[in-house]
């Protein structure tokens, strides 16, 4: 396919990253051929230019499908390439929290740092049966299938578990093999399978040690082979060790310790038993100090000692071992501190007393002298002479140190085999698995023989796994007929020719250290001279002439020379071992070191034996003498064990166990890319996916493919052959031939192919959602665009007539307005005008009269004025007239006397001269003329004013006139003014004093006023206060009232919940015995099945049965009965006489070993039924106390009663005392006048305190009332207790008349045999009496607590109603009371009258028995059995007038001929289709009847114990099938229920009829034996599930979850190398169909059978119980079914399963509840799963889910579609806070084992026993029907 197809826009890629390794990016343009660089955009937005190497022009890698992501398989996984595998693992590990993960055949397991749920015993459960490719990725997928390939191919199988130091190898070692101890089981009593888990701590203690990566880290590497037999069960185990790392003995880096055992040892060493190992803290020893980090977090080293000595114990090693082994280990570590001076250069010494060596010796009991001596010293021999030459003190620390790790290395060595020893037991070995914890590749700073040895390991271990893969594709693409290319990958061969070949670097390094002189630098140098210039995969450094570089498998490793040559030889001082040797205190120390010569492996460990299969392997050659093989060096050991291990891996099956380190710092769930793709390379992971790219990854079988891509296919193309359509198909999407290969029954794919398909199918899937989506988008917006037209249309119809209506509305109110403004305006205007019209008219008046009187007071002042001035103005001008005319006479004088005087001169003059007198005459003449003149007009001036004057004097005289009239006028007001004045100043003083006599009068009103107002205030607030006392008074007495209520109500419920609660305890605790009752006796059933079995296996020991193939489950359980174990215990002893020889040789402790268990559950058995009993008894005795507790607190409630009614009663008289002293005192203030006693607010204040008063009394009424009908309860109470006692005495009287009866027949008739059963009958009716008495009295002390609770019920009623209708309902009340005494009394009367009948009537049925009696022994029979028999006939077919009485007879040597016609040899299905339900139990009973008519004892008995031995062996027999089960359980349970019917107790007779009652049994209690048969039912119910359950466990998952009932709603995802099983509905496969119809399979057998219905309800709820848990639980443990299609899938088979429910009738059963954890983890499929409103819903959805599996199924959730979403890590965290709080199990998985307890509840028959027929088909004609 062309990359310009695939690299197009939005295509998404891979890119190399420095910190992340690789880096996601999107392309954001096409690329065409020939482009130098790819336009990229990162994830954060960043755009990119990612360059191509112009050499090779490669581009990056595509990236997957989200849908693809997340896949449990890596080969899964379209694009197979390094980083797509990293992203998967990390999605896997940090988003779904999932540490397994399939690559191909390999389980990479990533260390989480943190404790998982996911290794109990449910999941071991779940996982085991499995297909490995239908669950998700576990150890326990792993284990299930190499234990299942070893019982199917019958060959070995192993599983390799590698990887770096901290990854979790010994975990997940540990996990394999509790798997395989879990289900597999012991084959012996020894319990091997704990043995095996016992060896892990012991392990782990000696070989394990913290390190930087680890804190439990292993510092060795083992082998262990798990022994099985033909059965496939273990039956013993075998360990090999390799190369255990003994250089951490001495030396330990910074923050890492020293081996577990030590630091244990020390935190125990306040231990008294440890005292005289002289050990203290782990700080004060050099050995364990180096690494300072003596503890580690979270790890209790003294509780970890406990338990490693526990293991030692279980697997044999007795204490004195122990503490010679903690002797050898102190001693050890007391060596550590031996100090070590320096003498001088050469030599060297130890002080004397050194107080460690000291210690030292003694606990290995040497010399201290011998000791210190070869400390110090070595021997040197020659031919000739032996030295003994002085050490230097380096040399002699490091022999000290070597001696240390020596011992250590001896003492692991001793223990190992005394584990293997412990581990092998004599049963032959027919298979085993093996598992492999050994180290992975390791590279360091500096890297040592250790390394070298380890990586050299693994490069075997490489080449192995890479072999296998190659072969295991080559056989699949062979089986398939595809054309077979040879596929190129890594061959490691030459790295280990250059490692293990002749002249190879362990060939150098051996041959160096037998130089005399050899070096780590010659040794460097012959290596750079041999292989620098032949070999590529050898390089030397360029700084370092002492080091070397080797090209491994994982990458480039530099070792460092110094100390190879010292690690390979690993030599040790012999003087030191001998002075060990000669050791007499210590034999185990001498024990260590005895196998010095004889070790053939750098462990020392001796092949086990003990019939175990081994693999023949060549022996060595070079094996000649022990003193050879003991110079053998380590590198030559270690490379011979190396190659027995691959012999024995090659020999195998492997499985291949890879553990990834997520980090270096211990974080839990932190994933560092780095470090993974580091450990991916170097484990073989990505060789893996290398191989599977190089050929064809992806495979699909033609239906899943024809599934996926139906939608790329055309209608025309779909054919009826599959392949052909497939084939059809794939050529027009797939142009490239090469790109795919057609298989038998798959299709083959190169890389890539399924991504570009499920790219094409997402394009159509897209295009076709976008075409609905465009339809139902037009659809709904034409549907929404209608209605919105619709609704449109009619809303405006609406409005618009709303509209007219009220503009109609509008006018009629606009009109009406209009003509009221129009009316009202008027009015207004004309009350307007009127208004200022009238003010007008007042204002025109008054203005004219003020203006009137203003003129009146104006004209009065001028008039006044004018006289006034006149007179004044005469005065004045008189007084003027005088002065002016006195100076006018003055002046004239003075001008008259100057003129006089001018003139006198002038005529002086004049007359001196005549011309001028002259002149002078001349000028007055003209002046005389003038004035002459003037004088004439004058005198007619004068005369017109005059005449003027003339008619003005007429006009003023006639004014004047006038004027006097007016003011005589005037005058004559002005005097009626002045009179009017006197008048009005009187008046005004009247008014004045008429004010003052008004502000006096409101003064006095005022006061009154106020007086009355606080006189009203003081009266109403007394009035209120006396209402609020009244109030309190009313509201005290109804609080003492609903208290009085409350109490009794609190009381009645506080008892009620009581009662419930502890009915509820008992119930729950009666469920948990009953469940622990039935699990101990499933228990003992297995026991005695398994005792069975060994009898059987005994005695046909002889036979030698061939291997089977068929696994067995190792708890299988029978149906044995303890109370017959005796019984059948002495008929297997009479069978297998026969065969006493063979038994003598069984294993008695194993026999006394059942047969003690035997006896305890026993025990436990019948103290469980006394604690039951004794519940039963407390149970009893806690109501009686509750019912005196009650009484006492109803007797404490009525005085507290009492004593409140007397409190009101003198409250209420001190309160009428008060309000009459208040009325007399009113009456008196009324009295003296200061109130109106006929005023509004005194009547109303009288009112108010009469109507006080009335309430009182109202009030008190009430409290007498219920006084008297308190006193009235309480005599009623009393007199029931009176009639009760009275009963008593009657009934005593009654007793002691039938046994002075029986004392007189026993007078009369002593020695005979019957007498005692007789009384023993008696007993047992004065038995059944005393229960009912206690009956009686338990039901009428239930009655008079609903008396009681009913009478304070009527009390509570009759204190709501008015006195007259109290008193009335109370002797209402009174009447009923008596009434129903009166009928209480008749129905006694009754019963006493039946009781005396009945007594009468057996006194007669007695006296004639007893005359039988006498009569036969008159005639000397002995047998008791005769003596009944033979009389009963003539006696009995008269009286019963020849009625079938419902009773068989048959002959004692009859009993086995009818148990087995009965049961035996009784076909159900011929039954239970022809005759009447229950048959057989009808006809046993009725044999048992006749058998207790006739009192023989011993009939019973034997009838009993052979009809349920028979029916336990017919269930042995035919146990697994369903329809023989459900008949005898519906038979015993009949037959249980017919003992209770006809047992005579009247709990069990009240539905039967006379007749019936009749039928009863007579003579014998047959209580314990309704235990038994119970207890039968029991173990016949746990059979019957256990039955369906197999039936049903293989249709669950496939009908319930693979099946796609709704076809075409899930898609199938590609899948890997591990193929799951298809969900398409092929032949064979069980479908939900499948289910129903099995169920109603069930259904219709138990209905023909005549099971009872409650029984069938509980059945169908343990059939749905089982349904649903293994349902979820698959879910949970199943990735693939995680999905949103998935959801609705099982919603509709849980819908289809309520509608069967429907039908059937059994909704009410409580099966759909156990579906409910099923129902809402769908529905958690589904829901939306974003926001935190859906976290919200999720959570209050999923009460019936525990936390941990809401969280699993969010991890789990897998998007099937390109459409749907993951959920996101927030959204999970959001839960896990939501849910925090919850209280519940942290268990994932429910338990599918899980039986709910069973109850036979009493279903009654209303067959009568006489109209029962027999039919002759049953064989039975010897019964007899009497």
């Amino acid at each position: 396919m062309a990359a310009s197809q695939l690299y197009t826009k939005l295509a998404r890629v891979w890119i190399p990253d420095a910190e992340e390794v690789w880096k996601s990016a999107e392309l954001t343009k096409d690329y065409k051929n020939g482009d130098a660089s790819l336009q990229l955009m990162l994830e954060d937005g960043t755009n990119i230019e990612h360059k191509l190497d112009p050499k090779t022009k490669n581009l990056p890698y595509l990236r997957n499908p989200d849908i693809l992501v997340g896949e449990n398989d890596l080969t899964a996984l379209s694009y197979l390439h390094e980083p797509a595998v990293l992203h998967n693992l990390k999605v896997r590990f940090i988003d779904s929290k999932l540490i397994y993960t399939y690559c191909g055949i390999v389980l990479v397991a990533i260390n989480p740092y943190e404790t998982l749920p996911i290794y109990g015993t449910d999941i071991i459960n779940a996982y085991s049966g499995q297909n490995m490719g239908d669950m998700d990725p576990h150890i326990f997928a792993v284990a299930e299938e190499a234990y299942k390939q070893m019982a199917r191919d019958e060959r070995n199988q192993s599983i390799i578990v590698s990887g770096e130091s901290g990854a979790g190898k010994t975990v997940s070692a540990k996990y394999a093999m509790r798997y395989f101890a879990t289900v597999s089981g012991s084959a012996s009593e020894a319990n091997v399978e704990e043995k095996v888990l016992a060896s892990n701590p012991i392990m782990e203690a000696i070989g394990n040690a913290k390190t930087t990566r680890n804190d439990n880290s292993s510092r060795f590497g083992k082998y262990i082979e798990i022994g099985f037999d033909n059965r496939y069960r273990i039956i013993g185990a075998n360990m090999r060790t390799y190369l255990l790392e003994k250089s951490r003995v001495v030396f330990q880096a910074d923050e890492e310790r020293n081996y577990h055992i030590f630091y244990q040892l020390c935190a125990s060493s306040h231990l008294p038993e440890f005292k005289n190992l002289k050990l203290s803290s782990a700080n004060d020893f050099l050995y364990t100090r180096q690494g300072r980090s003596p503890v580690i977090d979270g790890v209790d080293d003294t509780k970890e000692l406990c338990t490693t000595r526990n293991a030692f114990t279980l697997l044999g090693i007795n204490e004195s071992y122990q503490m010679g082994l903690f002797q050898v280990l102190a001693a050890i570590l007391h060596l550590g501190n031996v100090e070590i001076k320096e003498r001088d250069s050469d030599s060297c010494l130890i002080p004397p007393n050194n107080r460690h060596l000291t210690a030292f010796c003694e606990l290995v009991g040497v010399t201290y002298q011998d000791m210190s001596q070869w400390l110090c010293h070595r021997k040197l021999k020659t031919a000739a002479e032996t030295y003994i030459k002085p050490l230097p003190r380096l040399q002699a620390t490091n022999a000290r140190d070597a001696l240390s790790k020596h011992i250590y290395a001896k003492l692991f060595n001793w223990i190992v085999e005394h584990v293997n020893k412990a581990l092998i037991t004599n049963v032959k070995q027919h298979s085993f698995i093996g598992v492999l914890d050994i180290y992975g590749f390791e590279t360091f700073e500096i890297n040592s023989f250790e390394q070298f040895c380890i990586n050299y390991a693994n490069e075997k271990l490489q080449q192995q796994f890479n072999m296998h893969v190659f072969k295991l594709e080559q056989e699949e693409y062979m089986k398939e007929q595809i054309p077979w290319t040879l596929i190129d990958f890594y061959d490691n061969q030459p790295c280990i020719n250059l490692i293990e070949a002749k002249m190879g670097i362990l060939d150098l390094l051996d041959e160096e250290c037998k130089m005399p002189k050899g070096s780590d630098d010659s040794w460097a140098q012959k290596l750079y001279n041999t292989h620098l210039k032949t070999c590529t995969l050898f390089e030397k450094p360029r700084m370092s002439n002492r080091a070397f570089i080797i090209q491994h498998f994982a990458d480039k490793v530099e070792y460092q020379c110094e100390g190879f040559l010292e690690k390979n030889k690993d030599t040790v001082n012999e003087e030191q071992i001998n002075v060990l040797k000669a050791s007499k205190k210590f034999d185990l120390l001498v024990e260590l070191f005895r196998d010095e010569e004889k070790a053939t492996s750098p462990t020392g460990q001796v092949p086990g034996t003990g019939g175990r299969t081994r693999l023949s392997i060549k022996p060595d050659k070079s094996r000649g003498t022990s003193s050879k093989e003991h110079k053998k060096t380590v590198g030559c050991q270690f490379r011979n064990s190396l190659q027995m291990l691959m012999d024995t891996l090659n020999a195998t099956t492997p499985h291949y166990v890879r553990c990834i380190k997520p980090n270096d710092f211990k974080m839990a769930f932190s994933f560092d890319p780095k470090r993974a793709v580091q450990q991916l390379r170097a484990c073989g992971v990505l060789e893996t996916i290398r191989i599977s790219a190089a050929g064809f990854p992806s495979r699909w079988t033609y239906q899943e493919f024809f599934s996926r891509y139906r939608v790329l296919m055309k209608q025309k193309d779909v054919l009826s052959d599959k392949k052909l359509t497939c084939r059809n198909v794939l050529e027009k999407l797939v142009q490239d031939q090469d790109k795919y290969q057609f298989g038998k029954t798959k299709i083959f794919f190169r890389a890539g192919q399924v991504a570009y398909l499920e790219k094409l199918r997402a394009d159509k899937l897209r295009a076709a959602c976008i075409r609905i989506q465009k339809t139902i988008r037009c659809w709904l917006a034409r549907k929404k665009y209608m209605r919105k037209r619709s609704a449109a249309i009619t809303i405006q119809r609406f409005t618009r007539g709303y509209q007219a209506r009220c503009l109609a509305k509008f006018m009629r109110r606009t009109q009406a307005a209009t003509i009221i403004q129009k009316y009202q305006r008027m009015y207004m205007e004309r009350k307007r005008y009127r208004q200022k019209q009238a003010a007008a008219l007042a204002m025109q008046t008054i203005l004219r009269a003020y203006m009137a009187r203003q003129k009146y007071q104006a004209l009065l002042r001028e008039h006044k004025a004018v006289i006034i001035q006149k007179h004044v103005r005469g005065w004045l001008a008189r007084c003027w007239y005088k002065r002016c005319l006195h100076s006018i006479v003055y002046l004239q004088c003075c001008i008259r006397r100057m003129k006089a005087k001018r003139e006198l001169k002038k005529l002086k003059i004049e007359a001196r001269s005549v011309e001028h007198f002259k002149k002078l005459n001349k000028g007055m003449e003209n002046k005389i003329m003038q004035l002459q003149r003037k004088i004439d007009e004058q005198h007619k001036e004068n005369r017109s004013i005059s005449e003027r004057l003339v008619g003005l004097e007429s006009s003023y005289s006639v004014e004047s006139e006038r004027m006097r009239g007016e003011l005589s006028r005037l005058r004559g007001a002005e005097e009626d003014a002045k009179n009017k004045a006197n008048q009005l100043s009187s008046l005004q003083e009247e008014l004045e004093r008429l004010r003052r006599e008004l502000s006096v009068t409101q003064q006095e009103k005022k006061t009154i006023e106020d007086w009355a107002q606080t006189y009203r205030d003081e009266m109403e607030k007394m009035v209120s206060e006396l209402k609020d006392q009244n109030g309190l008074l009313k509201k005290e007495k109804d609080n003492l009232n609903r208290l009085i209520q409350e109490q009794s109500q609190q009381m009645t419920e506080k008892m009620a919940r009581a009662i419930a609660e502890e009915t509820q305890q008992l119930e729950t605790d009666l469920n948990e015995e009953r469940s622990r009752y039935q699990n101990l006796l499933t228990e003992h059933l297995r026991l005695e099945e398994k005792y069975d079995d060994l009898k059987e296996e005994m005695a046909l020991s002889s036979n030698v049965s061939k291997p089977g193939h068929r696994r067995t489950d190792s708890t299988h359980s029978s149906n044995e009965s303890e109370y017959t174990y005796n019984s059948e215990y002495a008929e297997l002893e009479e069978g297998s006489r026969a065969a006493e020889d063979v038994t003598r040789g069984l294993d008695t402790s194993l026999t006394l070993k059942l047969q003690k268990r035997l006896t305890e559950l026993e025990q436990e058995k019948q103290s469980l039924r006394n604690e039951l009993e004794n519940k039963e008894e407390q149970f009893q005795r806690a109501r009686a106390r509750d019912d005196e507790e009650f009484k006492k607190a109803r007797g404490a409630e009525l005085e507290y009663e009492s004593l409140k009614r007397q409190e009101l009663e003198s409250e209420n008289k001190k309160l009428k005392h008060d309000l009459a002293e208040m009325r007399q005192s009113l009456l008196g203030d009324a009295a003296t006048g200061v109130g109106a006693p006929g005023s509004p607010a005194y009547k109303v204040l009288l009112d108010q305190l009469n109507a006080s008063c009335e309430e009182l009394e109202v009030r008190k009424e009430e409290v007498l009332i219920l006084r008297s009908q308190l006193v009235s309860q309480k005599e009623a109470m009393h007199h029931k207790d009176e009639k009760e006692t009275m009963t008593e005495p009657s009934v005593y009287v009654e007793d002691v008349s039938k046994l002075k009866d029986a004392d007189e027949l026993k007078q009369a008739y002593i020695g005979l045999k019957d007498t005692n059963r007789l009384l023993e009958h008696q007993l047992q009716t004065q038995r059944r009496s005393y229960d009912n008495e206690v009956e009686a009295l338990r039901g009428e002390l239930q009655n008079v607590k609903e008396e009681n609770n009913r009478q304070q019920q009527l009390l509570a009623q009759n204190l709501q109603l008015p006195p007259e209708a109290r008193i009335e309902a109370s002797l209402q009340h009174e009447i009923t009371r008596l009434t129903n005494e009166n009928l209480d009394l008749m129905e006694q009367l009754e019963k006493q009258d039946r009781t005396i009948r009945k007594l009468k009537k057996q006194l007669k049925v007695y006296s004639k028995r007893i005359g039988e009696m006498g009569a036969g022994q008159t005639e000397g029979q002995t047998s008791p059995g005769q003596m009944v028999d033979e009389p009963i006939h003539p006696v009995n077919i008269p009286r019963r007038e020849k009625d079938f009485q419902g009773m068989l007879e048959y002959k004692k040597e009859d009993e086995l001929k009818l148990v087995k016609n009965l049961i035996l040899e009784l076909k159900p299905r011929g039954v239970a289709v022809n005759l009447i339900p229950g048959l057989p139990a009808y006809i046993l009973f009725m044999c048992l009847r006749h058998a207790d008519y006739v009192n023989d004892d011993q009939k019973v008995r034997t009838l009993l114990t052979s009809t349920i031995n028979s029916i336990k062996k017919i269930l042995k027999k035919r146990g697994d099938d369903f329809e023989t089960v459900s008949f005898w359980l519906a038979n015993t349970c009949r037959f249980l229920h017919c003992l209770k019917q006809y047992s005579g107790d009247e709990a069990f007779m009240k539905h039967n009829t006379s007749r019936q009652n009749e039928h009863c049994l007579s003579n014998f209690d047959l209580a314990e034996y309704r235990q038994v048969i119970s207890d039968l039912a029991i173990q016949i119910y746990q059979q019957l599930i256990k039955c369906m359950e197999n039936i049903l466990q293989p249709m669950i998952v496939s009908g319930m979850l693979e099946h796609e009932t709704i076809q075409g709603v899930s898609g199938v995802k590609p899948t890997g190398l591990r193929k799951r099983t298809s969900s398409i509905a092929d032949e064979g496969t069980y479908t939900l169909d499948s289910i129903l119809r099995q169920l109603s399979a069930f259904h219709s057998t138990m209905c023909q059978h005549g099971t009872d219905p409650e029984l069938i309800k509980q059945v169908v709820k343990q059939q749905f119980y089982i349904i649903g848990a293994v349902t979820l639980n698959n879910l949970l443990l199943r990735k693939d079914m995680c999905s949103w299609s998935k959801g609705m899938q099982i919603r509709y088979n849980v819908s289809q399963q309520e509608e069967w429910l429907r039908d059937k009738g059994l909704m009410t059963c409580g099966a759909k509840e156990t579906l409910e954890p099923l129902i809402q983890a769908a529905q958690l499929l589904q829901v939306k799963k974003k926001t935190d409103e859906d976290a919200e819903a999720i959570c209050s959805m999923c009460q019936a889910l525990t936390t941990a599996q809401i969280v699993k199924v969010l991890n789990l959730y897998t998007p099937v579609n390109e459409f749907e979403e993951r959920v996101s890590v927030a959204f999970i965290r959001t839960i896990q806070t939501r849910l925090r709080d919850r209280c519940e199990s942290p268990q994932l998985l429910m338990d599918t084992k899980m039986i709910y307890p069973v109850t036979f509840p009493f279903s009654p028959s209303s067959l009568a026993l006489e109209t029962i027929q027999i039919p002759s088909s049953l064989n039975l004609g010897f019964l007899t029907r009497v």
